[in-house]
Formats: C-alpha cells, structure tokens, sequence
C-alpha cells in the first residue's frame, strides 16, 4: 500500500510563495505518475500538475502555467513538489497530492484516474 503526507501549506499574502511537499511510502515504485490536485469550498476537485516521474513529463493547468512548478526527489525516499509563486486570492483551497502507476506516454490529469490520495494540507492566500 502507498500512503502520501503532504506538508507545506499555511497562509500567505497575494504576490508570496508557498512550496508543497508529499512524501510518498511504501510500494512507491509502482506509482510512477504523481499530481496535485485542488479543491475550494463549493467547487469540483480540479488538478494543478501532473509529473510522470520516468518521463519527467509535465502538464499544468492554464491557471497555474508560469506560477507554480511541480517537481520530485526519488532518492531514500520519493517526494513530490509543488513550488508556487505569484499566489493569488483564487488559490485558496486544500491541495491533495495523488499518485498511480503509470505507462511511459501516459500522464493522468483527472482525479479519476488517480489510486492513491494524501489528507491535503490548506493554502490560504489573502488579498
């Protein structure tokens, strides 16, 4: 079984940087593609970024391109990144990081398609 722990979140002023962790154990070289994922109060669950982690291909969401950067460490232990900057008062919300296996071309950017999911941790931006 995989279990992901994010950390990193916390309240910010629109403009600063905030940068997410999940760090990822157990079974981890199975889930070669790892995503973030974004949910506010009254809104559908929407992903952020995407890595496939053999590839080390990316896609992001319109919204994000050019703020925020998703990255990770497969060393001791796998860890996945979100760097974001430029935050906006329309990045509140809880941030999930996720994970599946995946093929080489393949990069999953719905919450469907993800098996495993962290608890979140909480991005507040104020204007």
């Amino acid at each position: 079984q995989v279990q992901l722990v994010e950390s990193g979140g916390g309240s910010v002023q629109a403009g600063g940087s905030l940068r997410l962790s999940c760090a990822a154990s157990g079974y981890t070289f199975v889930r070669n593609c790892m995503a973030w994922f974004r949910q506010a109060p009254g809104k559908e669950r929407e992903g952020v970024a995407s890595i496939n982690i053999v590839t080390r291909r990316t896609k992001y969401a319109d919204s994000v391109k050019g703020r925020f950067t998703i990255s990770h460490e497969d060393n001791a232990k796998l860890t996945a990144y979100l760097q974001m900057n430029s935050l906006k008062p329309e990045d509140n919300a809880m941030y999930y990081c996720a994970a599946v296996a995946c093929g080489p071309s393949s990069l999953p950017v719905k919450p469907n398609e993800y098996y495993n999911w962290g608890q979140g941790t909480q991005v507040t931006v104020s204007s």
